[in-house]
């Protein structure tokens, strides 16, 4: 990277270093990185059961914890509703829990109206862990319509490169950059700084190597 674009925001970076000084727990922990075993905590089967409402209608069995549960379990194992309702009663019976599973229509249902948690965001002057990387966005026009309609000789295809900066702690996208094809990171990386306001404790980029 060259370092004579960043001399101006030198300052935002803080260089930390972390050494393994416990093998045995350092092993253990990437092992258990690839543990499947799935299990209810005790707050939650305590919360499976929706609130008696006090307006007129029809009382709800399941709360909405319940249902984000099981659909959340569904996503991570790519499931259908009926694969993720079997999925459920087998956790159930094997925690020998007493709460009811909620069935494929009520998820179905529920899903639609169900009202997720806010995601995180970072405060403006928050630390964060800084990760760029780019992807190339290919223009479409009439030369692709020519070519698959008449025929004709392709032309040289045009690209852009868009660069994108993520928060590594939320998730969340800090700075953008739209730039020509030929823009490398390194180059990009100055006004892409220039959007955040909040230190930056560590930066990584994603490097393709090429034989």
């Amino acid at each position: 990277m060259p370092h004579k674009f960043n001399d101006a925001r030198r300052h935002k970076f803080e260089k930390k270093r972390y050494k393994v000084k416990n093998w045995p727990e350092y092993n253990e922990s990437l092992r258990q990185r690839g543990d499947v075993t799935i299990w209810l905590s005790p707050s939650v089967a305590a919360a499976w059961t929706a609130e008696r409402r006090k307006t007129p209608g029809g009382q709800p069995v399941y709360s909405d914890l319940a249902v984000s549960t099981c659909l959340t379990l569904g996503m991570v194992y790519k499931l259908p509703l009926r694969q993720t309702e079997g999925l459920m009663r087998g956790l159930v019976r094997l925690m020998d829990l007493t709460v009811r599973v909620p069935d494929f229509s009520t998820l179905s249902r529920r899903s639609s109206e169900l009202k997720l948690p806010a995601k995180p965001t970072s405060s403006k002057q928050e630390p964060i862990d800084l990760v760029v990387d780019s992807t190339g966005l290919k223009i479409f026009g009439a030369g692709e319509w020519q070519q698959n309609k008449h025929k004709t000789k392709a032309k040289r295809k045009s690209w852009r490169k868009l660069h994108l900066g993520l928060n590594l702690t939320t998730g969340e996208i800090v700075c953008t950059d739209l730039t020509k094809d030929d823009v490398g990171d390194p180059t990009a990386l100055p006004s892409l700084f220039d959007q955040i306001d909040a230190p930056v404790i560590q930066f990584m980029g994603v490097v393709a190597w090429t034989s």
